[in-house]
């Protein structure tokens, strides 16, 4: 067999050595295959040690969970461990009691504790342990979940997720040109406007010029469901503008492209939360308490451009162009890359709305 002698300009440098012409075939593909993996590591700003020791399950994840609802898993490394976040379906989102990888899976442990009492009439604590597993496709994850509880195993099933790419950079909203407005509610009908759900009981109706919400129970008679509202009309970025009143006690919500709530409660003179006026539900806390008492109208303008979000409660600016990692709970669908309508919350209590108009983003 022959040899010959290869040179390859490599890193800066040239490597000169003898080999026979099956090992330069050999060698050439292996330095092309070594050549692209850097090169999309550079156009993805990535570093060689850091591609080589990257886990393919760290970054966020869009999940369609049992069921068809929405859901997200995101996954962190912390020192030498890694650390989850998952949101499943409704509600917050909320840590894992641990994260780890074995063999090709990744393991997501979610613990959750309960009491009752017992029929001595004791409170007895009871543990139920969720085993999550994934493995990774490509950009989809193929996942399976099953419960334990007292050795017992309930609740398996299968579901998807998607990659998400990483956000970018805050735009600069200084050079967003945004559309003219269009006008959403008009003050006499519910034209433009439909239930998320047919199957729930429509508590909204128009009053006075306002868009209003009463979903009564009457007592001694079975729960209604009531309903959240939607536009017909899907969007993608743009410039929202709205009043509202939220009652004493009161809490509804503004779902931006129907996955991002704002949330809407009465939560005058509390602390600062994401659960708050003014945040995005259990993702953002807003940097001030800029909320009104409970009865007086109020203004949001809201800016989305890019998964950045802009929150703007009563003149006040609370969130300032802030990346926005994933869906809020009670959204429509997990992906966050297709249009979507604006929908308001109607399932918790009574609320009012008057001027809700849209400036969409001009591409």
């Amino acid at each position: 067999m022959k040899s010959r002698v290869l040179n390859h300009a490599f890193g800066g440098g040239v490597v000169a050595f003898s080999v026979s012409v099956d090992q330069r075939k050999t060698i050439m593909k292996l330095i092309a295959s070594v050549k692209s993996k850097l090169l999309i590591a550079s156009l993805l700003g990535i570093s060689c040690g850091a591609m080589a020791a990257t886990n393919p399950f760290i970054g966020n994840w869009a999940l369609t969970i049992p069921g068809g609802g929405a859901g997200w898993l995101g996954v962190v490394e912390s020192g030498d461990a890694l650390k989850g976040s998952i949101l499943w379906g409704g509600g917050s989102v909320l840590p894992a009691t641990k994260v780890s990888v074995e063999g090709d899976a990744l393991v997501v442990i979610r613990e959750y504790t309960q009491k009752k009492k017992d029929a001595a009439g004791q409170t007895v604590t009871t543990k139920e342990v969720e085993t999550i597993r994934a493995t990774r496709e490509g950009e989809t994850l193929k996942l399976t979940t099953q419960r334990e509880r007292e050795g017992k195993i309930s609740g398996k099933a299968s579901f998807t997720g998607k990659w998400i790419p990483p956000v970018g950079p805050a735009p600069d909203l200084s050079k967003v040109k945004f559309g003219p407005d269009q006008v959403l509610f008009d003050g006499k009908s519910l034209t433009g406007w439909r239930l998320t759900s047919a199957n729930q009981v429509n508590g909204w109706s128009v009053e006075n010029g306002s868009l209003i919400n009463r979903p009564v129970q009457e007592e001694g008679k079975p729960h209604k469901s009531y309903g959240n509202l939607r536009t017909e009309k899907e969007f993608e970025d743009f410039k929202l503008a709205v009043e509202f009143r939220v009652p004493k006690g009161g809490n509804s919500g503004i779902y931006l492209r129907g996955i991002y709530e704002i949330q809407v409660a009465d939560t005058f003179g509390k602390g600062l939360d994401s659960h708050n006026m003014g945040g995005l539900y259990s993702r953002i806390t807003p940097s001030e308490a800029a909320e009104k008492p409970a009865g007086e109208w109020q203004t949001y303008e809201i800016t989305l451009v890019d998964r950045h979000l802009t929150v703007v409660l009563n003149g006040k600016t609370v969130i300032n162009n802030q990346a926005v990692l994933g869906c809020t709970g009670g959204a429509l669908w997990s992906d966050e890359f297709r249009p979507g309508p604006l929908y308001l919350q109607g399932d918790h209590t009574g609320v009012d709305y008057r001027v809700i108009k849209i400036f969409p983003v001009v591409k």
